[in-house]
């Protein structure tokens, strides 16, 4: 383990490490059964979803582990699966197998950016300040991704302005059990105690039991999965996707499937690692560029075998707080994800209510990162507030770092700055605004 994945430079242990990474794969399981309920509804077989979610999670992991040698962890994003499902299944009129061949192509546009010069010009453009942001933002947003999986907070109504939300019922139910979890773990964090996440997740799953928020399976293994796997792998239909529904939409979906993959990614790599004091002098993570690539391979093997696109997890960050610092964290994740093939309904006795305090006290941590903001000078506090605030509000990190770059450019035009601009960042925001009007009249037509 010292020889491949460099322990003691990183000044970590294999026990550490493991550790980080079971709760990293805890954090992450629900993603097996939410993907595979979303991509259900468009025609595919559900337990070939989960057994297709479970491998490319693991290809993505296992490339992250001895390619990179970071700690993040890979899976069929959420925000994502619903593009797939609603907006290019549905609103777009494709296929399944049509959608599965947009994500495949796009998967091979991001693995071409991610092994030129590109990809380091785009980090490396970033303003320092949004990159802060970034990290910011990635705490609310994964805080409320926690709150929302247990009603802490709930989505209800529909309005002009779309959802409404609101307190939940926070006196019983998951809910309840979640604010016992972020109580307890909150008490062994400041009494700094040596994995208090996982402690607290395997606490919580067991309080649960009694309060009947945790459920044992009648199974502890999944059937027919060679089966189920072949109703979903391999069936990617290109001649369709392209003539289906015109160039226009094919080209916005493609792009759009690449640019929110993109961002998401270089959004958790640098929030979640600056955070934890993982960047370099110049703003970069060692072996992000690898994660990249790792990530562009593992979508394009996840369309083969019937997913939508793999991403980097943000729930990353949940293993990174317990101290995972190599690859060894997502080795020992995509390990898990591979038993979870057989023993998915084991991964499925953690309830939400168990990840979610997690996820909050995560989110707790990185919002420090506001400190390196100069909240007085306007031209930057603007950027960031909407860098930060549409990462939760628009539930997606790339629409935040869109956000973040547009506002950006536009301010320092128009205060006569644009030489402090990096040509990228122009070209970036173009990109973004013209995504979103290319979005808008698919949705229109």
């Amino acid at each position: 383990m010292e020889k491949i994945f460099k322990l003691k430079a990183h000044n970590t242990t294999v026990k550490t490490e493991i550790v980080a990474g079971i709760t990293t794969f805890f954090a992450m399981a629900y993603i097996i059964f939410v993907n595979a309920n979303f991509l259900y509804m468009t025609g595919m077989n559900k337990t070939g979803v989960m057994v297709a979610t479970c491998i490319s999670a693991a290809v993505g992991c296992l490339l992250t582990a001895f390619l990179a040698n970071v700690p993040f962890c890979q899976a069929p994003g959420m925000g994502l699966n619903t593009f797939f499902t609603f907006t290019v299944c549905f609103g777009m009129g494709y296929t399944w197998e049509q959608a599965l061949a947009i994500v495949f192509i796009s998967g091979v546009l991001f693995l071409v950016v991610t092994v030129t010069p590109l990809r380091k010009k785009i980090i490396s453009s970033i303003p320092a300040s949004l990159k802060a942001a970034i990290s910011a933002g990635i705490g609310l947003f994964i805080a409320l991704i926690g709150m929302f999986n247990v009603n802490i907070v709930t989505a209800f109504g529909q309005g002009e302005a779309g959802a409404y939300t609101d307190l939940g019922s926070v006196t019983k139910g998951s809910a309840l059990l979640a604010l016992i979890g972020l109580i307890l773990i909150a008490i062994l964090m400041a009494y700094k105690v040596k994995g208090a996440m996982l402690i607290g997740i395997i606490a919580v799953t067991l309080i649960g039991i009694p309060m009947g928020v945790t459920h044992i399976p009648e199974t502890v293994t999944m059937s027919g999965i060679g089966t189920a796997l072949s109703e979903v792998a391999f069936k990617l239909d290109f001649s369709g996707a392209i003539g289906a529904g015109g160039i226009v939409a094919f080209l916005t979906a493609v792009i759009t499937f690449a640019i929110c993959d993109c961002f998401d990614t270089v959004g958790t790599l640098l929030g979640t690692a600056g955070n934890a004091g993982m960047l370099d002098e110049n703003g970069e993570l060692p072996g992000g560029d690898r994660a990249l690539i790792a990530d562009a391979v593992a979508t394009c093997c996840g369309a083969l075998l019937g997913t939508s696109t793999v991403t980097t997890f943000v729930e990353s960050s949940t293993g990174i707080e317990e101290g995972g610092r190599t690859g060894l964290t997502s080795l020992t994740t995509g390990i898990l994800f591979l038993i979870a093939v057989l023993l998915a309904p084991v991964a499925g006795i953690v309830p939400s209510a168990a990840t979610a305090p997690a996820l909050i006290i995560v989110g707790a941590l990185m919002i420090k990162s506001v400190t390196k903001i100069d909240w007085f000078d306007f031209e930057t506090a603007l950027p960031c507030f909407l860098t930060i605030a549409m990462m939760p509000f628009a539930y997606s990190i790339s629409d935040g770092i869109g956000f973040g770059l547009i506002s950006y450019t536009i301010i320092k035009l128009a205060r006569g700055k644009a030489k402090e601009v990096p040509v990228l960042v122009y070209i970036l925001s173009v990109l973004f605004i013209l995504s979103y009007i290319l979005l808008a009249t698919t949705a229109v037509a």
